[in-house]
């Protein structure tokens, strides 16, 4: 399977999936660590994919999704944005929204 094969079958395998530096537990850069802060305030089950582990994703993603920078949210496959954008979002309380229209919020 090529990369963006498997980039494929990760979105569609993900409701909600984080391309980050670092994990979850070890984010390695600011916005990583932010952008994980803003999905579990929204106490959301997600995948994350750490760049830093598998250098193929970490190229081929920024052309696929034509978005240069990590971290890289995708809700339903789709592309959401960045620390930023995700912020924005959560601040106007569309990001929740987003979240549960893709049932992925636990209680």
């Amino acid at each position: 399977m090529d990369v963006i094969e498997r980039i494929k079958s990760q979105l569609e395998n993900n409701p909600v999936i984080l391309y980050m530096k670092g994990t979850p537990d070890f984010p390695q850069c600011g916005f990583s660590s932010q952008a994980v802060q803003v999905l579990q305030a929204c106490h959301v089950q997600f995948a994350a994919v750490n760049i830093f582990e598998d250098l193929e994703i970490r190229e081929a993603l920024k052309t696929y999704s034509n978005w240069p920078t990590y971290p890289q949210l995708y809700i339903n496959g789709q592309l959401v944005g960045g620390c930023d954008i995700m912020i924005d979002l959560y601040n106007k309380g569309e990001l929740a929204k987003m979240l549960a229209a893709a049932n992925a919020t636990s209680a």
